[in-house]
């Protein structure tokens, strides 16, 4: 689907790490701050149990799983909306995103130097905010100098658009991030153009130590409360831990380590896993002679745009989607028995596409 989730945070809290763990890329991971200039761009595949069960019925030799785009950039600082640390290249990369991760450091290491002399990840979560919040203020402020003028010239639709951003500038200039902000259609109009950088949903993630890796810690809980009442989601995942597990690549090894550190799978499976539903997306599955199938796609989209997906000339020569629940699938044993159930629906272009549909799509062109 072409969309992008960001990680951020402040340098040395063990975003690049994370972002190993789970790219077909890799970052350079160093125990410096500002060790490098450039976001790290990799490609994750979205792991899907649901696909390997389907294969248990319908045995095949290939399978392909969703994937998403994440970028890895550098560590932020205070200054940063000013250009500290090359900060306005990192902030234009974060612009390019679609929704953010933000990782935070939430294990005491003295090897390892926290850039503002102790570690605090509710001060840091702060301090990003602010970086971001001044970036958006002035992108707020430019606009506002144009509409100015146009309302000047008598233009009055302008005025509507003055009352939306002087709104969204006072919700800024008291600490406040725009996703929080109530927001409806006609406000969303005046902004949309601008990608502001708070506007963007978010995820937290709390970089442990191994010992905190099931309980969290006194950090994990200090981040809880600062975020209690926030639409988001926090993840506690220890990443040094991770880095180890993926360093496995017998599946057998990888699930003793596992069972041995008190996982059932890898905390970074889950990382993904929420990565994908906060930039909005589903997955639609097809099975044929030589390949079970993850397709990506946005949430309430319909069945002949799913089709476009999978290709155009199925878009374009759309008929119909004869449709399987996973659920009635994984039930009944197969396809035939979900027809005979009278599971195997037939619908037309307008249906709304649920994750982990089972599709077959008929098509003329």
């Amino acid at each position: 689907m072409a969309l992008q989730c960001g990680i951020v945070g402040i340098t040395n809290v063990g975003k690049t790490t994370l972002f190993n763990c789970i790219s077909n890329t890799r970052g350079e991971t160093t125990n410096f701050a500002f060790s490098t200039n450039k976001s790290n761009v990799g490609l994750v595949i979205v792991p899907d149990p649901r696909l390997y069960e389907i294969e248990k019925l319908h045995p095949i030799k290939k399978i392909t799983q969703a994937t998403v785009d994440i970028v890895d950039i550098p560590g932020l600082t205070k200054g940063a909306s000013h250009g500290e640390g090359v900060g306005n290249k990192f902030l234009g990369d974060i612009r390019n995103t679609d929704a953010l991760i933000h990782v935070l450091r939430c294990f005491d290491d003295k090897n390892l130097t926290h850039i503002e002399g102790s570690v605090d990840p509710v001060r840091d979560i702060e301090t990003i905010d602010l970086e971001l919040q001044v970036k958006d203020l002035e992108t707020i402020e430019k606009k506002m100098d144009r509409i100015e003028k146009l309302i000047k010239i008598g233009d009055r639709k302008a005025g509507a658009g003055m009352k939306t951003l002087t709104k969204v500038r006072e919700h800024l200039e008291n600490f406040g991030n725009v996703r929080d902000m109530e927001l409806d259609e006609r406000d969303m109009e005046y902004i949309s153009d601008l990608f502001l950088l708070t506007i963007k949903p978010i995820m937290y993630v709390c970089n442990v130590d191994e010992i905190s890796a099931i309980e969290g810690n006194t950090h994990v809980e200090n981040v809880k409360t600062a975020l209690s009442g926030k639409k988001t989601e926090i993840l506690v995942i220890a990443g040094k831990l991770e880095a180890e597990i993926a360093e496995f690549d017998d599946e057998n090894d990888r699930k003793v380590f596992l069972e041995d550190a008190g996982l059932d799978e890898p905390g970074v499976n889950k990382l993904v896993r929420s990565a994908y539903n906060l930039l909005n997306l589903q997955s639609f599955f097809t099975v044929g002679p030589k390949e079970i199938r993850a397709w990506t796609i946005k949430k309430g989209m319909n069945a002949q745009q799913a089709a476009g997906v999978v290709h155009s000339d199925m878009e374009r020569g759309f008929i119909r989607a004869e449709v399987m629940k996973y659920k009635d699938f994984i039930e009944l044993g197969s396809e035939n028995e979900c027809r005979h159930k009278g599971k195997l629906y037939v619908e037309g272009k307008n249906y709304i596409v649920d994750d982990g549909d089972m599709l077959h799509i008929r098509f003329n062109v």
